[in-house]
């Protein structure tokens, strides 16, 4: 067994090795120059990642059943996912579809729709997760499961607006 003392980075061997090469001190200040270089995220950056995750985790709820009142995992109802998938992403939202579109002070209109924005239709009583080109992720009723839906003209027709939940 090699038995290694080490002393002021330099490691000096005790069976008659040779002695591994020490790091450099150029190596070393790189390393911490490169760590205090690490910038804070922007509100509107950190808003984005946290829409792309609760985009990802909605959409691996494709397939779960919609169950009225149902917040998952395993079967939801269009507010109970939103609610989950940004739950998951570190977002605390209210249950209902309502509570939902009125805690979220940050309105966004039709156009200006980005993926993980809240998407209310059919009067406000429903939910989806938009998730870009002109599409959304929701559990849309009884006896479906969670999918993926372009917004159509009907959705358009019934849209009551859209919110920009993580900021």
């Amino acid at each position: 067994m090699t038995v290694t003392v080490t002393r002021n980075t330099t490691a000096i061997p005790v069976s008659g090795e040779a002695a591994p090469a020490a790091p450099s001190a150029a190596k070393t200040q790189t390393k911490s120059r490169s760590a205090k270089r690490v910038k804070k995220l922007s509100k509107a950056q950190r808003q984005r990642v946290l829409a792309s995750k609760a985009v990802a985790i909605a959409k691996k709820q494709i397939g779960d059943p919609y169950r009225w009142g149902a917040t998952g995992p395993g079967a939801f109802d269009c507010s109970g996912l939103v609610q989950f998938a940004w739950r998951k992403a570190g977002v605390k939202l209210p249950r209902t579809t309502w509570s939902q579109k009125s805690s979220v002070k940050k309105k966004i209109s039709w156009k200006a729709m980005k993926p993980g924005d809240l998407v209310f239709t059919s009067g406000g009583g429903h939910v989806g997760i938009y998730v870009g080109h002109g599409k959304m992720v929701h559990s849309p009723n009884s006896g479906s499961r969670v999918r993926i839906d372009k917004l159509d003209t009907y959705r358009k027709r019934t849209f009551v607006g859209a919110v920009r939940p993580g900021i």
